[in-house]
């Protein structure tokens, strides 16, 4: 839920800064060429070469705005910083496009109307931007867009963030409880103890979080590895009040802070970033809907012979468990008769699997049973490119055996992936798969998945993929 009242929230601040882009152009239009203040009788160009202005002014600004970060989570962040932001943001978006408009040779656009644009879409940005805290604020007052989290040490550091949070109501989080190992279950400050660190698998079990934070000195170091372990093997985020500055080893750290108390997120996920997560579902759904269209000769086909060839349904369902550890049903054409005694959810399928119809064997190899999956992607269950989704058993199984297994849940399943072009695919290790999961989440770009996408072409001819 909460990443979900954020990404509306982002999609609504990308209207709001479109809306305020272009109420500025027309503003400044009509202060330079319709207004008494310049009654020269100047006209450069009408108003439809201005609002022809605005295909070139609308996506720079938006990718500026992304650049100096005005699209992040700004729960902990200071008004002043993004004041700021916005200044700058503002100065090399009238830099760049002026600089365009010279190296066109658009020597018509007025430099005063330009002028008048920048002031007035820095003034209606930093309102937006200010009455968008203010609701967030008033919002978070009355209970809404609440993140809980639990403290891991009820010492003094746990104390003085939870005094920040209870402090700041706006801020938006909701302490669950205390998790210490040297006080007994009752409360500390009106906040309770849950447990101790030994019982952090079953706390984790019975509240919901959305994040854990370990406030333990740096003579704790094995209590914290232990607890960021089972977050992970939960599948829930961790963050770190540092004692010292070289507590976590073996991960990509970036900071953060929360009114001048520093934190340490343990794991670098460049799909946490709002504009990223919002660019990677724009080109889902884009890509999607144009695959759609050119392979659905394809898949009328592929229908058709899967009704003819064995009785039965076209599309098989199979429960999968997506992001933030959410079940979805998953869409394939269906490859296997439906007179043969199930075997459930609990085993592998094999090449030379006698449940397999000669089409569905094809279809397989082919991976073309994998095309009802774009309506998954458009759904919004899964991406083109991620990690595999897994049955809800597998996911119970290799949590326990594979270290880290569940991070692979922190971004959207894909229909293909880097553990599969590179050959980890089906019954094959699951250690090496993992790997390759968490070495696509963690080092991310758009370019990794282009380069994914054109390698799954290139493995299905090879190998059947």
């Amino acid at each position: 839920m909460i990443k979900s009242n954020q990404r509306f929230f982002n999609f609504m601040l990308v209207l709001c800064d479109v809306s305020v882009v272009t109420i500025a152009l027309f503003f400044a239009w009509y202060i330079r060429f319709v207004s008494p203040f310049f009654d020269d009788g100047i006209r450069t160009m009408d108003l439809a070469a201005y609002i022809g202005l605005l295909m070139i002014i609308i996506p720079l600004y938006l990718i500026i705005f992304a650049i100096f970060g005005l699209y992040r989570p700004y729960r902990k962040q200071p008004f002043f910083k993004e004041f700021q932001e916005i200044i700058f943001s503002n100065i090399i978006g009238i830099a760049i496009l002026m600089a365009i408009l010279f190296t066109q040779k658009s020597i018509n656009f007025s430099r005063i109307m330009l002028g008048v644009f920048f002031l007035t879409s820095t003034i209606l940005m930093i309102i937006e931007r200010g009455s968008a805290r203010k609701i967030l604020r008033m919002a978070r007052e009355r209970g809404f867009n609440i993140k809980y989290i639990i403290i891991v040490g009820a010492g003094s550091i746990g104390q003085t963030f939870a005094a920040k949070i209870a402090d700041d109501r706006q801020l938006g989080y909701k302490i669950s409880g205390y998790v210490d190992d040297y006080f007994h279950k009752s409360e500390k400050d009106g906040i309770p103890i849950l447990g101790t660190t030994r019982e952090m698998n079953e706390i984790l079990e019975e509240y919901q979080v959305d994040e854990v934070i370990i406030a333990l000195p740096n003579t704790s170091y094995k209590r914290i590895d232990e607890v960021i372990d089972i977050c992970e093997y939960q599948g829930i985020k961790t963050q770190i009040i540092p004692d010292y500055f070289h507590l976590i080893q073996g991960t990509k750290p970036y900071f953060d802070e929360l009114d001048g108390i520093p934190l340490i997120n343990t794991r670098y996920i460049p799909l946490d970033i709002p504009f990223y997560k919002w660019f990677k579902r724009f080109s889902d759904i884009f890509l999607a809907l144009f695959i759609l269209i050119i392979v659905s000769p394809i898949m009328i086909i592929t229908a058709l012979l899967v009704k003819v060839t064995s009785p039965g349904p076209v599309i098989y369902k199979q429960i999968r468990v997506g992001m933030e550890r959410k079940e979805f049903w998953i869409y394939k054409f269906r490859s296997m008769r439906c007179d043969t005694p199930k075997v459930g959810d609990t085993g592998w399928t094999t090449e030379n699997d006698p449940r397999k119809t000669k089409f569905g064997a094809f279809i397989r190899k082919t991976s073309i049973d994998e095309l009802p999956q774009f309506f998954n992607v458009l759904k919004g269950d899964m991406s083109i490119v991620g990690p595999r989704p897994e049955r809800p058993h597998y996911v119970s199984q290799f949590k326990d055996e594979i270290p880290k297994y569940m991070i692979k849940h922190h971004v959207r399943p894909g229909i293909t992936g880097w553990a599969q072009v590179k050959g980890w695919r089906g019954d094959t290790s699951i250690k090496e798969r993992i790997a390759c999961d968490i070495e696509y989440i963690e080092k991310w770009t758009p370019w990794f998945d282009v380069k994914i996408f054109f390698m799954t072409f290139k493995a299905i001819f090879k190998s059947g993929y």
